[in-house]
């Protein structure tokens, strides 16, 4: 990295020139290259609208949690304790991959057998841009929006792409 002040070649990584002793951080952080991208660094998750949480205890049957998906037109539904802190996430894909065709009678289970312990979250001013890359590290569609521990919504892959094709 190049001091933008003394022209010291310096190690990436370096909070300081290592010649002029001027901080280097502030060339860490990316620039916006168009409206998109500038959109999507200072965009909060809030702006998106994040849909109200649908939320189950984790006794909650297998047959509820998809009957509240269907009746709600909702890939996935928030497991929440009994103080309302956020403890899991069943979604269409842990019923696919972890539930059909691998138990029998699994309509009258509890859905914490199968859900998604601990999962991955978004504050409300996290920006657009850290919810995408959450989604797209772990390879999630939904992704619930907390404060405190505690669902205040949920945002879904379409969220983003509608946000998107706002840009282009």
């Amino acid at each position: 990295m190049i001091c933008p002040v003394c022209g010291a070649d310096n190690l990436p990584g370096e909070e300081v020139c290592v010649s002029c002793w001027q901080p280097l951080t502030q060339l860490d952080e990316p620039q916006p290259q168009d409206d998109l991208s500038e959109a999507l660094m200072h965009t909060e998750v809030r702006e998106l609208r994040p849909q109200k949480p649908i939320t189950v205890l984790p006794t909650t049957t297998v047959r509820e949690a998809i009957r509240l998906m269907v009746d709600y037109s909702i890939g996935a539904v928030l497991v929440v304790n009994e103080q309302g802190h956020l403890a899991g996430i069943f979604s269409e894909r842990d019923l696919l991959m972890r539930v059909v065709g691998l138990h029998e009678q699994f309509e009258n289970l509890p859905v914490s057998w199968f859900m998604t312990p601990k999962p991955e979250v978004v504050k409300p001013d996290h920006p657009v841009l850290f919810a995408v890359h959450q989604m797209d590290a772990g390879d999630y569609r939904h992704l619930p929006v907390v404060r405190d521990r505690k669902p205040l919504g949920m945002i879904s892959a379409r969220d983003i792409l509608r946000f998107v094709a706002n840009y282009v």
